[in-house]
């Protein structure tokens, strides 16, 4: 089992969910985040006066897939989430060792 975390834009979500129903996936969470990459956030003005805004709204997803579904997933997200500027997120994938759905105890793919 694979878990993919992806750190998108915010506007983005809905598309990416849509391109994850599309292949097959059974849930997944969302969080909602604040952080940085290389862009180093933005400048605004407000009143008259520019302040930094260091810390951008994103969308943090977070999902748990078989490993024969995890390229299409990343695949998915990356597609539907790609703007082609600066700051559209980053994905990570990890490998996860067990799972264990706490009302059955079922255990493995059975659990998600």
């Amino acid at each position: 089992m694979k878990k993919i975390e992806a750190i998108i834009k915010p506007f983005k979500l809905d598309e990416v969910k849509t391109a994850l129903n599309d292949i097959g996936l059974n849930g997944l969470t969302v969080l909602e985040a604040k952080g940085f990459g290389r862009q180093k956030g933005h400048t605004e003005l407000y009143r008259g006066a520019e302040y930094v805004v260091d810390f951008l709204p994103k969308v943090k997803i977070e999902l748990f897939i078989e490993d024969n579904l995890a390229e299409q997933a990343i695949e998915a997200i990356q597609q539907a989430s790609n703007t082609g500027h600066i700051g559209d997120g980053k994905i990570f994938v990890s490998t996860i060792d067990e799972v264990i759905r706490i009302r059955t105890g079922e255990r493995g793919i059975e659990a998600l």
